[in-house]
């Protein structure tokens, strides 16, 4: 039985040390801003993207990677002997997918599988940590699979952002279009749904809002709920995911947890502020 190589998109912000310890493979998406095309993740860092959006006239625009970036990343895994999951942000937000799936093709089908995840950012992180640890252990490739299905079917996100104003105009507002036109002051709570945005609540200030995030997660597991993964990520605000991290270890049973950045093609479309909270229940 062949070993398992996973590949994933820069949406996932893993750290290039770590990527190489859980022997994953990333491919960027590309960010487009006053003329000059950047690598997610390699050419400008999320600390870099922020601190330059919150000073820029202008906001960039985000693409996917070639077809042929991905083949040229299968062909390589495929040559050093591996089997090939990869899972890529959702197809209902990026075309990633798309061309995840033209650099497969001609390629073997048997030894390379491309899932649509209908996932993005930190729940992606998460999915390509666990497979990524299974491949390790010995997983085949359809058992990695299995898992990733599993995942992307349980596993929750809720989001709170300053303003819709990113994911309008960069067309990726979804349902939650219908909160356009309300009082500035308002601030939405989303979610992650079937691969899209998804509109929840509209809270009156954003504190309030992320109160309101772990009362509605509290809801859905009940008090002292306990939680296989638990992810917090924020728009380069470290101190509020420590802080909503914190809270998540008060309120319910963590097994396992993990701190992230909003990718920069992400922080195009959520806006700077945004923070998110990701959990996969555990199984009863």
């Amino acid at each position: 039985m062949n070993k398992v190589a996973i590949v994933t998109d820069s949406t996932v912000a893993i750290p290039p040390e770590i990527a190489a310890q859980q022997n994953l493979t990333i491919v960027p998406l590309h960010l487009n801003w006053d003329g000059e095309t950047y690598l997610d993740g390699i050419d400008i860092s999320p600390t870099e993207f922020y601190e330059r959006l919150s000073k820029s006239k202008t906001i960039p625009t985000t693409s996917q990677p070639s077809a042929g970036a991905f083949q040229q990343t299968y062909t390589k895994l495929l040559n050093e002997g591996y089997d090939i999951l990869t899972m890529v942000i959702s197809s209902k937000i990026s075309g990633t997918w798309d061309s995840a799936i033209q650099g497969a093709e001609g390629l073997p089908e048997d030894r390379l599988i491309v899932l649509n995840t209908l996932q993005a950012s930190m729940p992606l992180t998460i999915m390509a940590l666990m497979t990524s640890n299974a491949a390790l252990r010995g997983a085949s490739l359809l058992e990695c699979k299995n898992l990733a299905v599993d995942i992307s079917e349980r596993i929750q996100t809720l989001f709170v952002v300053e303003t819709l104003e990113f994911l309008h105009r960069g067309g990726r507002i979804g349902g939650a279009a219908r909160f356009l036109g309300t009082a500035l002051k308002l601030k939405p709570i989303l979610k992650l749904q079937d691969g899209a945005v998804a509109p929840l609540e509209k809270v009156r200030t954003f504190s309030k809002a992320v109160k309101r995030v772990f009362e509605i997660v509290e809801d859905d597991l009940g008090k002292q709920g306990r939680i296989e993964y638990l992810g917090v990520l924020s728009a380069n605000s470290h101190k509020l995911s420590e802080e909503m991290l914190a809270t998540a270890r008060q309120h319910f049973k963590v097994k396992n947890e993990i701190i992230g950045e909003i990718s920069p093609v992400i922080g195009t479309h959520v806006g700077p502020g945004a923070v998110g909270l990701v959990y996969l229940p555990e199984k009863k």
